[in-house]
């Protein structure tokens, strides 16, 4: 009896204990089930709570409060130009530079701003590529024939038929008209667009550079065949026949704003060109050329609103100018695309399409002021009105446009850029 009861004891203790211990277990196996609580991965900072978060998110659509975020967001950094330019002109309109400084003002800005574009162009354009793009004479003699026949065409056909009402328009809006098609393309705006929109930049400087030689001869003669029609607008008119200051000036302009920082800006390019591309391409200072763009605008417009030009003339003549200058715009747009995209690649199309559609107010301004004799202050203004609105709408448009070249565009590039590849591949 006494050998066996300690048997008979552990066997009653291992039987009343293990029932108690297998209660415990299936009571926090229960309670886990409950509770679902996933185990942690070790060395993990993320709480079983924060991950099914973390899920959702990834796999969640955006709404449409972050979809047109995203897009204002796109907006403003594909187009801060465009708004900084709006911007720039709205502060124009109501603080301008005094009437005693604005001569000092407008040649700073004019010859700086000019420099700063090509300078920067000088350094960033190989000199290769200028070089061979200064000889495609069948291209530049497509340009410039629009730039100065088929653009002043259309513009006399337009100022014909509103000449038709003589209370419709004043004659010296009309005449500014005739300024704007006859004048050559512009040399720092075409340039910084094309370079947005991915077009060939050494093309359109190389274009840029040859108008502005051939406009002291063709544009006066031009002009000069158009104002001799004897319409009655022309009778405000008094002929100079101080030609010699035209040239003088002109050249001179060229020589300063154009040849020099071109030229210096290629010994830079050709003498350092690791450290011309990390300024100008690596850090970005390109910009520079398309902040030197929006001063000359900006002083454009200063100058327009401290002379009172709008004031002095009806706001019926205003709303006109601005449906005309968009119309002119189109409408030689569309024609230079037309006819060069049948024979040219699509980054001299882009190049083209910036070229002829835009005049240089830089040119024009000298020019009406030499050409003509005793000319009002005010009669001068009203002559530029057409030139400054046209001008605006150029560069807003232009502007715009960069996005449907970059997308037109983009096809062709990320073929080149696989062809680049698979030639690096082979040569490695």
């Amino acid at each position: 009896m006494d050998s066996s009861s300690p048997s008979i004891e552990g066997e009653v203790g291992l039987d009343n204990i293990c029932p108690i211990r297998d209660k415990d277990s299936a009571k926090v196996d229960a309670e886990k089930d409950e509770l679902q609580i996933e185990p942690v991965e070790p060395h993990s900072n993320v709480t079983p709570e924060e991950k099914p978060v973390q899920h959702q998110d990834k796999n969640a659509k955006p709404t449409k409060t972050q979809k047109l975020a995203g897009i204002i967001k796109w907006f403003i950094q594909d187009q801060w130009f465009l708004l900084a330019m709006g911007f720039l002109i709205l502060i124009s309109s109501q603080v301008q530079v005094p009437k005693s400084q604005q001569q000092v003002k407008r040649t700073i800005i004019t010859y700086l701003s000019v420099s700063i574009i090509f300078f920067i162009n000088g350094c960033t354009l190989p000199t290769r590529v200028l070089l061979e793009n200064y000889f495609r004479w069948k291209l530049h003699a497509f340009v410039q024939l629009q730039c100065f026949l088929m653009t002043s065409a259309a513009t006399f056909a337009i100022v014909s038929l509103c000449a038709t009402n003589q209370k419709f328009m004043d004659p010296w809006l009309l005449i500014g008209f005739l300024f704007v098609g006859t004048a050559p393309t512009t040399m720092s705006s075409n340039v910084v667009m094309t370079r947005q929109a991915h077009g060939n930049t050494a093309l359109t400087a190389v274009q840029s550079i040859i108008g502005q030689c051939l406009c002291p001869f063709l544009t006066p003669i031009i002009l000069q065949m158009y104002l001799s029609s004897g319409a009655w607008y022309t009778k405000v008119l008094v002929n100079g026949d101080n030609y010699g200051e035209i040239y003088r000036r002109v050249f001179k302009q060229l020589g300063l704003t154009l040849f020099l920082p071109l030229f210096v800006g290629q010994l830079i390019q050709n003498s350092f060109p690791e450290t011309s591309k990390t300024v100008f391409v690596k850090w970005k200072l390109m910009k520079l050329s398309s902040v030197a763009l929006l001063t000359l605008i900006w002083q454009t417009f200063d100058q327009a609103f401290c002379s009172t030009a709008f004031s002095t003339v009806r706001n019926s003549n205003i709303i006109f100018i601005v449906f005309i200058s968009v119309a002119l715009y189109f409408i030689w747009l569309g024609l230079c695309f037309a006819t060069s995209m049948f024979w040219l690649p699509k980054k001299d199309v882009i190049a083209c399409c910036y070229c002829c559609p835009a005049k240089a107010l830089a040119m024009v301004v000298p020019l009406s002021s030499v050409m003509y004799l005793n000319v009002s202050a005010i009669d001068q203004s009203k002559l530029q009105i057409p030139i400054i609105i046209y001008q605006a709408f150029q560069v807003a448009i232009g502007g715009i446009l960069t996005i449907t070249f970059r997308r037109w565009i983009r096809s062709e590039e990320e073929i080149e850029d696989s062809e680049k590849n698979a030639s690096d591949i082979q040569g490695s």
